[in-house]
């Protein structure tokens, strides 16, 4: 199934501090904030929530199309999409603009700060869905602002299902945006930090949320996650990583483990198992789109990790 991936693309600027942000931060001083974190490492990579889930879901075996805009510096993230056999017909490049960039500083315990500069992103509202693209089903990720709106609305228009995962774009959204969101998704992916703040902006706990939705997606990091689907609550384990050194890109990766797993028909504790699955692979490769896995070889994992096989 086409399925139609809306957000940002991305360079990643990752930068490693090895200490923990808790060792430097007063919490009675945050009102004066004035901290330097020196981070010896540093490193550039391939990002943003749409092109880290598209790597995914075709790694996966599904049928990603990607639709964000973009700067005048693309070229190299085009050759990338073309060797991984990835369209850019839906990329617009923006005149005089930067493609998005995210400067990611890590600690030890996996905590992040990032600073993001949208730059093309902020003209997302300039691309169009519509019946034509194919997809049967979408996900609204990360992206300008307007451009998340009218996506969403147009999909609905277009009848394509989709996933609303506002990811930490959410804060941008006032209580009418998000119900509006919540109306017309078909699925709310969100992780603990997300679904506090959808509760707070929204006045509803997240199982109210659920029953306006065929399924919300809680990720709960190292404790795993919930899905919230038919009037049930389906815990979903987490699968041990071979080791954990980068976080960036876990949650695109867990959603392409979604995506697969709705457009195959999979039972929901599948879908969800398929997303820790992903997710514990990409914790354990550096940069979020660097791990690699043949279709054959998810699946021996899979029946590894959970002692059944869905495909």
């Amino acid at each position: 199934m086409r399925t139609l991936i809306t957000g940002s693309v991305a360079y990643d600027t990752i930068m490693v501090f090895p200490d923990r942000f808790k060792n430097h931060l007063l919490a009675d001083q945050l009102h004066i904030l004035n901290v330097c974190f020196l981070t010896p490492e540093m490193r550039r990579e391939y990002g943003g929530c749409a092109a880290n889930i598209a790597y995914n879901l075709k790694l996966l075996g599904g049928d990603p199309l990607v639709m964000a805009t973009v700067g005048e510096d693309i070229d190299p993230y085009l050759k990338r999409l073309a060797d991984l056999g990835l369209s850019d017909a839906k990329l617009r490049k923006i005149a005089g603009q930067f493609t998005a960039q995210a400067f990611i500083t890590t600690d030890l315990d996996n905590n992040q700060i990032i600073a993001f500069h949208p730059g093309a992103m902020n003209f997302s509202h300039e691309n169009r869905i519509d019946a034509t693209l194919g997809a049967k089903l979408a996900i609204i990720a990360p992206d300008g602002k307007e451009g998340m709106l009218r996506h969403a609305r147009e999909c609905a228009e277009a009848g394509i299902a989709f996933v609303f995962d506002p990811g930490q774009g959410l804060p941008m959204f006032s209580a009418d945006d998000l119900s509006e969101f919540v109306r017309l998704a078909d699925y709310v992916a969100v992780n603990d930090y997300e679904g506090k703040l959808l509760e707070d902006r929204t006045g509803l706990a997240l199982e109210e949320i659920s029953r306006s939705v065929k399924a919300l997606i809680l990720t709960l990091g190292a404790q795993g996650s919930m899905i919230f689907a038919d009037g049930k609550r389906h815990e979903i384990p987490i699968v041990e990583a071979a080791e954990i050194l980068d976080p960036t890109g876990c949650g695109d990766a867990y959603r392409a483990g979604l995506l697969y797993g709705i457009a195959n028909g999979w039972d929901w504790p599948s879908t969800g198992r398929l997303g820790a699955l992903a997710g514990s692979i990409k914790i354990a490769c550096r940069g979020a789109q660097n791990h690699r896995f043949t279709q054959a070889e998810i699946k021996d994992r899979f029946k590894l990790a959970f002692g059944y096989s869905p495909w």
